[in-house]
């Protein structure tokens, strides 16, 4: 690494954390109703939307009725995405003539934006129209971000609230999730990335011809307001088709910067935020250094495993062949592998680089960070009651091994309680290993893996820890574009979104519900250095346990492999 890499890094963890605290505070007060510096100008369109939606504002709902919006919600949404994908030929804002999507490709899509994955089995220049682009995807892109920021506010609630059975009004909740914390962050954004030379354009592709004399076509399109959203609501699926790495996705060092910076910026703050819910910041201040301490441990591994030179390549040059295949050639090593990290450990998908020409364990990494539910930051929302989730477990095991009964901020975990966090603990390794598993197994779906042996096996299991994580990102040399992976690696969408909203709903209504003991001296303190490691350590060995065995056949036996074990 040179000198420049350490001031990129550096400057990274500035951009994140310094404004952090602040925009915790923001969006305490948006989403409780309270008078921020916009509401003079966004507070009237807020009342307009509920007037003309019948929605009372001061209008509370339990648990159940909560889910049920969230449902409905959904289910519109994923038949409407559906619908306009398979009839895009015959809607506007089609200047390329692109034909409707396969009903199977189109389903795998819906699904992937509903649910905040943004898995791409598809090329959006190619196949998508700039009306499906902006109208169907575009519109997602706000939603499901504000559905994540939604359900962490009720989990928020639930352990601020004493005996209370209304949670919230998850109508009111998803506005102000859209008006106050996602569209002014993504005005700002997209101006950035358009001084920066991102397109943002209603014109036909440009026809252009090379030094060679051959025919090119560039493509254009409204690219830098759908990837200040994509960035931002950490959806992460790319206008183009190779994302991040497009040069009209990303044509700088300063629009790398800020797009790695905006993918975690939100799930940082939201972290600060339940510290004003709970009128106590030093369990944010806990939360966010366990997530700091193994974020910055897999960005450790994966810069230390890319500046490795391969040993398949030894006799060649290691500065101009061994690290950079597969990196963004650009930007160097450390962009891609610090881009890597951060699109991981949030469950964004966006990538500058291919992971698939990682090499093995720079490759785990991101492999890793999924594998534990995207709790290191994670998505906007989706990430902290993902983590708030592992606090509770945690809670419960120290409860165990002391002989109390466990609780976090004073309300006390039953068994209730308890049975939910172990149905969300089985989501990943359902989603992951057992559909895996199948696709390995199967000798149709199996022919989708390009590569034989270890590697093979990373692809194929990248890509459904990747759909059951709500990531979205692939290792590319993995042929998902099939209809039974379209329709298997769907069904790990959900798995993976709705495995972790329920319990997490019927957790919060239960929590709400409950009276909040006093915390005393005899209480487990859940903000200290101890709690920390004992978060960290359940949050490795869960993961750890739970996956070992498929990573040790896939990513630890290539690395072995390729050093002549």
């Amino acid at each position: 690494m040179n000198t420049h890499d350490y001031w990129m890094i550096a400057a990274f963890f500035a951009l994140v954390l310094i404004p952090a605290p602040w925009l915790g505070r923001y969006l305490f007060r948006a989403m409780e109703g309270e008078r921020t510096w916009l509401t003079p100008v966004l507070g009237p369109i807020e009342r307009l939307c509920y007037r003309s939606a019948g929605i009372d504002e001061h209008s509370e709902q339990d648990w159940k009725t909560y889910s049920l919006a969230l449902l409905a919600l959904t289910a519109v949404s994923l038949v409407s995405l559906f619908t306009m994908l398979m009839l895009q030929a015959r809607l506007p804002l089609n200047p390329q003539a692109v034909p409707g999507m396969a009903w199977d490709l189109a389903l795998n899509t819906a699904v992937s934006f509903v649910t905040n994955t943004n898995w791409q089995a598809y090329s959006g220049e190619a196949q998508l129209s700039y009306f499906s682009q902006m109208v169907g995807l575009g519109v997602q892109n706000f939603v499901s971000p504000a559905v994540g920021l939604a359900v962490l506010v009720v989990l928020c609630r639930a352990l601020s609230r004493r005996s209370a059975k209304a949670i919230g009004n998850f109508w009111v909740d998803l506005t102000r999730a859209v008006l106050y914390c996602l569209l002014p962050f993504c005005v700002v954004l997209a101006l950035v990335l358009v001084w920066q030379g991102v397109p943002q354009s209603f014109a036909s592709y440009v026809q252009a011809v090379t030094l060679q004399g051959g025919e090119q076509t560039i493509p254009l399109g409204p690219a830098a307001s759908q990837i200040a959203i994509k960035q931002l609501g950490t959806n992460g699926g790319g206008f183009f088709g190779v994302n991040s790495a497009h040069p009209f996705e990303n044509p700088t060092a300063w629009s790398n910067l800020f797009e790695m910076v905006s993918i975690i910026l939100i799930p940082t703050a939201l972290v600060f935020m339940f510290g004003h819910y709970v009128r106590d910041q030093r369990q944010s201040r806990a939360i966010l250094a366990c997530m700091l301490t193994v974020f910055v441990l897999g960005l450790g591994v994966t810069l230390a495993a890319e500046h490795q030179a391969n040993p398949m390549l030894s006799s060649l040059s290691v500065e101009q062949v061994g690290p950079m295949e597969g990196k963004e050639s650009r930007l160097g090593i450390a962009a891609s592998a610090l881009w890597a990290t951060t699109t991981s450990a949030a469950s964004n998908g966006s990538v500058n680089a291919m992971h698939d020409s990682f090499s093995a364990l720079g490759g785990m990494v991101p492999l890793v960070n999924m594998m534990l539910g995207e709790i290191i930051f994670g998505g906007v929302g989706a990430g902290l009651y993902g983590m708030l989730l592992f606090v509770l477990i945690s809670v419960f095991l120290a409860g165990l091994m002391i002989g109390r009964t466990p609780e976090y901020l004073g309300k006390k975990l039953e068994a209730r309680e308890v049975r939910l966090l172990v149905a969300k603990l089985l989501v990943m390794p359902v989603g992951v290993l057992v559909l895996t598993a199948l696709g390995d197994s199967l000798s149709g779906p199996a022919e989708s893996i390009t590569n034989p042996g270890p590697h093979g096996l990373s692809q194929i299991l990248y890509a459904y820890t990747s759909g059951t994580g709500n990531n979205g990102s692939a290792f590319a040399g993995f042929g998902a574009a099939t209809p039974y992976h379209n329709l298997m690696i769907a069904f790990a969408m959900l798995l993976g979104r709705f495995g972790f909203i329920l319990p997490v709903l019927a957790i919060a209504g239960g929590l709400a519900a409950k009276n909040r003991a006093p915390v005393d001296a005899n209480s487990f303190p859940t903000h200290g250095p101890l709690f920390v490691i004992l978060l960290t350590l359940v949050i490795l060995l869960v993961g750890g346990l739970t996956f070992l065995p498929a990573l040790a056949l896939g990513p630890v036996a290539e690395h072995f492999l390729l050093q002549g074990f």
